[in-house]
């Protein structure tokens, strides 16, 4: 049986799908409308948990605060967030608020200080207002149940126009084992972490430090390989939890299901990662390079994440141009080896340059695939045997419209 079809896409399930979790999610009025603003994910007992940061050299206070739980033993047991407020560059008080945040939700849920990460994601500089924020942590065991993975997705989203989640079931010696995902992001989106944050959970039984390594690899080829326009942020963060209930001896490269579980892993990564490019702000459509030939991953990766993060392409597909030497020009600017004798470009399946030479092709074919919500670019350096594929959107005029008002 082949890796791929050794798990299998729940439609229904969330974040809460896997043993021990649950959600929920409530408006505490960092919002000025009455959407959900505040919500937790909870497991039953202290699970195992991994976290990948931003590289941003601001890393906001509430980063440092889960880092610093999860350095503890390894576990968390509570995941809270807040969106409409970063808590990014807000000093010492910022960081004493994230702290006061961990401290009232460890109370509410009574559960360790140390077992509570904490994360927030919306408008960077100014302080929360703490009043609001504790009291709805208060409230929030109420709201919190095993069907509360949409009112968690709900309390996360900022510019957002769609939830983000998905679950994959699959077999690890015989027992059943989940892993589900949740997301946010649609602007402020770029590789090294993308205003993205990540949750995932699974009920496998894996310790801290295979967890680690497996979302850091999963998080290189997925999270890091989707860009909206350009800007890493300040609060960009996945973590993962694993409750170990589904009872499955310990999860390693070595076990027998290893490469059925990874698979599974990133099958929920990658979906994660696209529907955030999907969701771009003000997009229409999701872009995928696809580079072939390259000598090194390094050098693939390099060059998608080049050309999908050009605002020219990027132009280029929202106006269903299929001016190819806006991708050339990228692939040749990414800094990376290029033959520029072998280079062959395709458009979904319309061949637009071959050996660095173009190709004639219909004009009005290519307009009209571009205006597909989906847009496929294949480059094939000829150079190697490494790929890699990123992926991204489209450059809007709503873009502009959405982040020149931001604040407003």
């Amino acid at each position: 049986m082949k890796v791929k079809d050794q798990f299998t896409v729940v439609p229904e399930g969330s974040i809460t799908t896997p043993q021990g979790f649950r959600a929920g999610g409530l408006h505490c009025g960092l919002k000025k409308t009455n959407r959900f603003d505040l919500g937790v994910i909870v497991c039953e007992v202290p699970a195992n948990a991994a976290g990948v940061y931003t590289l941003n050299a601001f890393q906001a206070a509430p980063l440092r605060v889960t880092q610093d739980s999860i350095a503890v033993d390894g576990k968390l047991q509570a995941m809270l967030v807040n969106s409409g407020n970063a808590n990014a560059c807000t000093g010492q008080q910022g960081e004493d608020d994230a702290r006061s945040m961990r401290a009232a939700a460890a109370k509410a849920f009574g559960v360790a200080e140390h077992h509570v990460g904490v994360t927030s994601t919306g408008v960077i500089g100014e302080l929360l207002p703490m009043p609001k924020v504790l009291g709805g942590i208060e409230k929030l065991p109420a709201e919190v149940k095993a069907d509360g993975g949409e009112d968690f997705c709900q309390a996360i989203l900022t510019t957002d126009l769609v939830q983000k989640m998905t679950c994959v079931r699959l077999s690890v010696g015989g027992k059943t084992v989940h892993i589900a995902g949740a997301a946010k992001g649609s602007g402020m989106i770029h590789p090294n972490m993308a205003t993205m944050l990540g949750f995932m959970t699974t009920d496998a039984n894996i310790d801290s430090a295979q967890l680690q390594k497996l979302l850091g690899g999963v998080t290189d080829s997925t999270f890091n390989m989707i860009t909206v326009d350009g800007d890493t942020s300040t609060n960009d963060m996945v973590v993962v939890m694993a409750s170990g209930l589904a009872g499955n001896d310990s999860l390693t490269p070595a076990h027998e299901d290893w490469a059925a579980f990874e698979a599974g892993f990133r099958f929920v990564g990658e979906y994660l990662a696209k529907a955030i490019a999907r969701d771009g702000e003000g997009a229409t459509k999701l872009i995928e390079v696809n580079v072939a030939g390259a000598q090194s991953q390094e050098a693939a990766r390099a060059i998608a994440k080049t050309v999908v993060g050009s605002s020219l392409v990027k132009s280029a597909c929202f106006g269903a141009d299929a001016n190819w030497g806006r991708i050339i020009a990228a692939v040749g600017r990414a800094g990376q080896p290029v033959n520029t004798e072998t280079v062959d470009v395709r458009m979904g399946d319309i061949s637009v340059l071959e050996q660095s030479r173009p190709v004639r092709f219909d004009e009005e074919r290519a307009a009209e695939y571009l205006k597909g919500e989906l847009v496929q670019i294949h480059v094939n350096l000829h150079m190697g045997s490494e790929t890699a594929t990123a992926w991204g959107c489209d450059l809007t005029y709503d873009y502009v419209r959405i982040n020149a008002a931001y604040r407003t």
